[in-house]
């Protein structure tokens, strides 16, 4: 039996609504985190499909990365997990522009 087996008896849903299994998840070697991979990985989570500790190994991921998409998906749903180093560039630039 393999560690990242269901932990749960009841079905997992996932960010479609539709049921998440461990097949559906994102392939270990993504690199390109899309709002809907993200948010499997966060639903396989909380519905005890992947510890946080397996997920964390599985995609690489640190446990504050992992804790950052769950806070975004619950302070602005799945359109939280929509963020662009633009953004972030464009805050630190104007910042710079107006001292």
């Amino acid at each position: 039996m393999s560690r990242f087996e269901n932990m749960s008896a009841s079905p997992v849903l996932g960010p479609t609504g539709e049921p998440l299994t461990l097949e559906d998840l994102p392939p270990t070697n993504t690199k390109r985190w899309v709002i809907r991979r993200k948010a499997e990985v966060v639903a396989a989570v909380r519905g005890g499909l992947l510890s946080l500790e397996d997920a964390c190994e599985k995609y690489t991921l640190s446990v504050e990365e992992f804790l950052s998409w769950q806070r975004a998906i619950d302070k602005d749903g799945l359109l939280g997990l929509r963020v662009t180093r633009v953004q972030d560039y464009r805050e630190n630039s104007s910042h710079r522009f107006n001292n």
